[in-house]
Formats: structure tokens, sequence, C-alpha cells
């Protein structure tokens, strides 16, 4: 019998089940500091998410602050935490190394994907999400994490 590997203290189908929820998550980053380049400062803001193959992807436009931070420093956090347990789990942080990705159909395709889930079938037909999917600002930030911790 082949056991199935765990993920912070999930199996891979608990951790699934969970992130299948549209829960906000955080999405962290670190650049040098503009004061002092030594120094990184942090920078935490909510994002939608959706998990698929076990990776994060992340529907976030060109000009934002995260993705500028994330081409410079590909490196990021993403912690979900809840008040209160779903399913025997209260949280799900992950590391690791992202992507940014342009390519306009992965980029429709998981924005779609996202914004659905958020909206709903029918609240992801009105106009304003239609029309950020097809955006040329949007792009996908892609978290294939190395770490994941949960609690």
């Amino acid at each position: 019998m082949v056991e199935e590997k765990l993920y912070g203290n999930l199996t891979r189908a608990q951790l699934d089940s969970f992130l299948a929820h549209p829960f906000l998550a955080r999405l962290s980053t670190a650049v040098p500091s503009v004061e002092d380049p030594r120094f990184f400062q942090p920078h935490t803001t909510p994002v939608w998410f959706t998990w698929q193959d076990g990776s994060l992807y992340i529907s976030s436009f060109i000009s934002t602050r995260k993705v500028k931070e994330v081409r410079r420093n590909p490196y990021i956090a993403v912690l979900i935490d809840l008040p209160e347990p779903v399913d025997g789990v209260t949280a799900v942080l992950m590391e690791g190394k992202s992507e940014w990705i342009q390519e306009p159909k992965l980029v429709q395709e998981m924005s779609r994907l996202i914004y659905t889930l958020y909206m709903g079938k029918d609240g992801v037909q009105a106009e304003a999400p239609q029309s950020w999917i097809v955006d040329p600002e949007n792009s996908i930030i892609k978290l294939t994490p190395k770490k994941i911790y949960t609690w």
C-alpha cells in the first residue's frame, strides 16, 4: 500500500478540498526597501485564487504593486486563514518561487475560473468581470509551493 503524501498535516485530497472554497488569501512579497536597499520591505495584500493541479493561480493586473514586486523577487508566501476551522483546517500557508504569466489564453482561462469561484456562474457574466478577463493588463501569478504548512 502506498501512503498518500502529506501536505503539512493534510493529505492531498484534504488540501484540495480546503482550497476549493472561495476563501480570501493573503499574498506576501518582499523587495529591497526604498529607504535602505539592504533591508527588504514586506507587502501583504488580499487576493482571490484558484487551486489547480497542485498550483495556486492568482489574477492580478500588471500595474499593481504585487505584480511589480513578484517581477523583482518571485519568492512569495500565500496564507489562507479562517476564524473557525473548516473540516478541521484553520489555515494553509504556502511558500515558494512564483511564475508570472502573461500568455492571454492561460490568463483568460485561469481568470475565468477564479472569478466564477468567487462571483458564481451568473455573477461572472456581468460586464466588469468579463472585461477583467480579457483586459491586456490582466496577468496571473502562479505558485507551485515548495513548502506547505497547515494548522
